[in-house]
């Protein structure tokens, strides 16, 4: 959208900039105080003269612009989560250019995100999201078909599917969950080599999925699936609509069902209530299932959402903390053990970028920025975008070491 109206558009870029978009999150805590970090840097760039014009947009804009515009005058404006035309129409405004609108890919030039959704109908009592997304929306099949055939006429071959709810997709538009024709129907495209999926939702998923991951090869085997917790105390405190045994239920048929699967979880620890039995019950539950990939954080208010307004905060921030590290350990002990079954395996990865000792690649079951990486030695010239078989002959917690075959 950009770059098609005149702009050059790049990605935390390290070069000279006139410009900056500064896209916000207003989830939980630790993003939005890295979100606020991020723009206080941007104003003191500004103010030393090192760019001329900063703007903010995103979920956290979009919810406390008020807030942030009497805080932070040095921002030009501020716009809401949705608010691209408008920002790409004010920039062409003040900086004449051909006003056309299209996707710039800010990634590297072989993989791409994909969302086919926005907004939440699950009003989980500790989220904000659809206080600030609104109800669930989804995209037309037809309009991601044709975004994915553009994208890779330009080279994309790997897909990174989201929704703040993947689960629902569908529902809204045609009646009926749709996510699995949908994802078969996209690794119909000639070119489409990596299909990965992003932030399903446990209760009501759908089921005939998991038939198209083991029947559709250009489909990876990994599903980002939040649980949040075990206990069912938590989970109906929380709001989830699912218990513990369902929760297992559909975890011992997502492996039945697709062998070798990956999940990545994020599991939440000093919800209000949370008591040591609960999170013990939470350990237990990491230890049974051995999430290949998992990511925890610790309960923080949200304004306006149900827990803020029913409940009281009452896990002290030290016992947050201890049960984190506690669950973030045993979690690195896991993925070491896991990340051993991979050494002496030949593995299909997608070289990433350069680095000096190192090309740096990712498997099919590894997301780009939050999964661990595959470190190659350079015993012979690959290059960005290129899929190739490796030898994994090392493993960290969080990196495997590979030759190329």
């Amino acid at each position: 959208m950009l770059a098609d109206s005149g702009f050059e558009a790049s990605h935390e870029t390290s070069s000279p900039t006139d410009i900056v978009v500064v896209n916000t999150c207003g989830f939980i805590g630790d993003a939005k105080e890295e979100s606020v970090n991020t723009i206080l840097e941007q104003v003191e760039a500004k103010n030393l003269g090192h760019i001329k014009e900063l703007y903010v947009m995103g979920c956290l804009s979009e919810r406390y612009r008020q807030d942030l515009q009497k805080e932070l005058p040095e921002v030009d404006r501020f716009y809401g989560k949705f608010d691209w035309t408008s920002l790409v129409t004010d920039l062409t405004r003040r900086h004449p250019g051909a006003i056309s609108y299209d996707r710039v890919i800010t990634t590297p030039s072989h993989h791409a995100y994909l969302k086919i959704a926005e907004g939440c109908n699950r009003f989980c009592a500790f989220c904000a999201i659809p206080l600030i997304t609104g109800r669930y929306k989804s995209r037309p099949i037809e309009e991601i078909e044709e975004e994915v055939r553009t994208l890779v006429a330009r080279g994309v071959k790997e897909f990174n599917v989201i929704a703040q709810d993947l689960s629902g997709y569908g529902q809204d538009l045609y009646g009926e969950l749709k996510l699995p024709a949908l994802v078969d129907r996209l690794a119909d495209i000639d070119g489409v080599k990596w299909i990965r999926l992003h932030y399903a939702y446990p209760t009501e998923f759908p089921r005939g999925l998991l038939d198209v991951m083991a029947r559709r090869e250009n489909v990876c085997t990994y599903l980002d699936i939040a649980l949040q917790h075990i206990s069912d105390n938590v989970l109906n405190n929380m709001r989830r609509h699912i218990s513990a045994d369902e929760t297992r239920s559909l975890l011992a048929e997502m492996r039945r069902k697709v062998p070798g699967i990956h999940i990545r979880t994020t599991l939440m620890v000093g919800f209000p209530g949370e008591t040591d039995e609960d999170f013990n019950e939470l350990l237990d539950f990491v230890k049974e299932q051995r999430f290949e990939r998992m990511g925890a954080f610790a309960y923080c208010e949200e304004d306006d959402t149900f827990a803020a307004r029913n409940y009281t905060d009452n896990v002290p921030e030290d016992v947050k903390q201890e049960r984190l590290d506690r669950l973030m350990a045993l979690q690195e002990e896991i993925s070491m053990e896991i990340q051993q079954e991979k050494v002496g395996k030949t593995l299909e990865v997608v070289i990433d970028r350069e680095e000096d000792d190192f090309y740096i690649a990712r498997t099919q079951w590894d997301s780009p920025e939050v999964d661990p990486e595959v470190l190659v030695k350079k015993t012979r010239e690959l290059q960005p975008g290129m899929f190739c078989n490796v030898l994994i002959t090392e493993a960290m917690p969080f990196e495997l070491i590979a030759i190329p075959e």
